[in-house]
């Protein structure tokens, strides 16, 4: 079993989950959990408590004879009062054994070795100022670690605690929080979702905790729970867990060898923590250089260099998000693509929005708005390329309207009605769309046509907020009021490069910062929406940078699904490997 842990190191390491991400957004190191390690360790506990890490002593006392001094010792304490005598639990079936366990090992139910569910209660007035008052947010999870330990003079509690003494092994008995398992290391009082119990006999807590901390335990335990809102395992269920017997003397040496082990575990993490940070910044570096780059012959200088070790460099997924987002950072600077001294600049488009703007204000389709204020130096983070303009959107003659309400009207014909769900990597997705009464009216007032851009108003993660999706066609359909919906009169832009404009960090960052927070939902107004600057190429460059974004953006999901097929091949070996050794 050694060498299944240490001759797989390579698996353990590299089988990472990643965790979804949408769009072309930022990323990072943090986008990926460690799927090897976390299953290694949950190896480990799981041989541990199925006796195949540590070799057996012959010497060694058969479980049987635990058991015998363990039902002498409770009868010594239910005859002395120190405990209540409890209700008898069945025997063990055969079709209960979740596993075969080694010889001289024993199956016992955890009701009738420890003292599950036995334990006093404690009002504010019956503990002292230095007590130690334990609440289940105090234990991170998976780990166990205590990460807070707070005194009865930092943390007042008007309900009643559990107590517990020192050596107590204290359990969380509430879903998500089941794999919460610390031993105490003095007395004190916990929250009545933490359980505190100890061993009878020889049942070292040490033992215990690995125990109530393995798969096959927490597997029990989540079958166990009950309730909707805060599901729980009750105490019946919890005294007819199964509790793997075995001498005290090959608990302790059970015990060691899983701290060894997990020591070698923390040990992985950090260093993968330090090598994925060390990459992240080495990439952030590099493509840094692109962004710097002040002409042409420096940015091909420094993307040569970093070309040379791309099969290197873009080996996570932080990392082939962070390329897609130096892309459009280059997009939007006007260093993607070459110029053409030909197209007509973007000051032109400019004065067309100017003679419309007059003309409607003369037929009173618009009112006269009051100037906008003037564009600072700060708003423009960089040079603009020759034939570039730059200017509040709002100044544009976008056309805003908020969406249709999400509960549809009361008569009307049934229409498909655009949800935030319908958004698909940035992009509108009819898979799976809704339809809703709607009233002639609101059908035609928020009907969805190509080149419209969709702009999310709310939700409640900041990433999503403020996104621009592109209609690439007409749609049979109409958007909620998840959304605000923009249109120009006058094409100052193609709707495709004002989307990857807001997705670039030049954009992203200045919407973060205008967000309204309300119940833990983020928004934004058309106002915010129309007080962006943005930087306006010549409408011809503008299709040109859109077709090179394109080109390179599916060049990095290529490299995104290879990078993830391995992973997913790394997952499946790590699990494969776990399969073999408990069977």
């Amino acid at each position: 079993m050694h060498h299944l842990i240490t001759d797989n190191l390579d698996i353990w390491t590299t089988a990472q989950q990643p965790k979804k991400a949408g769009g072309r957004g930022r990323s990072s190191a943090s986008s990926k959990s460690l799927h090897g390690i976390q299953k290694l360790r949950e190896l480990i506990l799981e041989l541990a408590v199925r006796g195949k890490l540590v070799p057996q002593e012959p010497n060694d006392e058969p479980a049987n004879e635990l058991l015998k001094r363990i039902a002498t010792e409770k009868n010594r304490l239910i005859k002395e009062g120190k405990i209540k005598k409890q209700k008898s639990l069945p025997p063990i079936g055969e079709d209960e054994k979740p596993f075969e366990l080694r010889r001289g090992w024993e199956w016992a139910r955890l009701g009738n070795v420890t003292s599950y569910g036995m334990f006093d209660k404690a009002e504010l007035k019956d503990v002292d100022e230095d007590t130690w008052v334990l609440e289940l947010e105090d234990v991170e999870k998976s780990s166990s670690k205590l990460l807070n330990k707070v005194r009865r003079s930092e943390r007042a509690f008007r309900s009643s605690k559990n107590r517990f003494s020192i050596n107590d092994v204290i359990y969380g008995k509430l879903r998500p929080y089941l794999d919460k398992v610390i031993i105490a290391d003095e007395d004190g009082v916990c929250t009545t979702e933490m359980i505190p119990l100890r061993g009878y006999a020889n049942i070292t807590p040490h033992y215990l905790r690995l125990v109530m901390k393995s798969p096959y335990f927490i597997k029990y335990a989540n079958e166990s729970t009950h309730g909707m809102n805060l599901p729980r395992m009750g105490t019946d269920k919890a005294r007819l867990a199964l509790f793997p017997m075995v001498s005290e003397s090959e608990q302790y040496r059970i015990v060691a060898r899983v701290d060894e082990l997990m020591t070698l575990c923390d040990k992985l993490e950090q260093e993968q923590a330090e090598s994925g940070e060390a990459h992240q910044q080495l990439v952030e570096t590099l493509l840094g250089t692109l962004t710097q780059a002040e002409d042409n012959a420096e940015l091909e200088a420094a993307w040569q260099r970093m070309a040379e070790h791309f099969d290197t460099l873009f080996t996570t997924e932080a990392s082939i998000d962070q390329l897609k987002q130096t892309i459009l950072q280059l997009a939007v600077m006007g260093k993607l693509v070459p110029q053409d001294p030909t197209d007509e600049p973007a000051s032109e488009l400019l004065k067309k929005i100017t003679t419309e703007k007059e003309r409607l204000i003369k037929e009173k389709k618009i009112k006269k708005q009051k100037p906008l204020p003037a564009i600072s130096e700060e708003e423009i983070p960089f040079e603009l390329p020759h034939g570039w303009e730059c200017s509040r959107l709002a100044d544009l003659l976008p056309k805003f309207q908020n969406g249709a309400s999400s509960r549809g009207d009361k008569e009307g014909k049934e229409t498909v009605v655009l949800r935030l769900a319908d958004i698909k990597n940035w992009k509108i997705s009819l898979d799976d769309t809704r339809s809703l009464v709607m009233h002639e009216n609101s059908i035609s007032r928020y009907k969805v046509e190509k080149n419209d851009v969709l702009i999310i108003r709310v939700n409640g993660s900041a990433d999503i907020v403020g996104r621009f999706i592109f209609c690439d066609r007409d749609i049979d359909a109409i958007y909620c009021d998840h959304f605000i919906r923009m249109r120009f009169p006058v094409l100052v832009f193609s709707t495709q490069y004002l989307s990857l404009l807001a997705a670039s960090d030049l954009i992203r960052r200045r919407i973060e910062d205008m967000f309204i927070s309300t119940a833990g939902q983020k928004t934004v107004n058309q106002k915010h929406i129309g007080s962006l600057v943005v930087t306006i190429p010549p409408i011809d460059e503008q299709y040109r940078i859109v077709a090179k974004v394109d080109e390179l953006m599916v060049i990095c999901d290529n490299l995104k699904e290879h990078f993830q097929e391995a992973q997913v091949t790394q997952v499946q070996l790590a699990e494969a490997i776990v399969e073999q050794a408990v069977n």
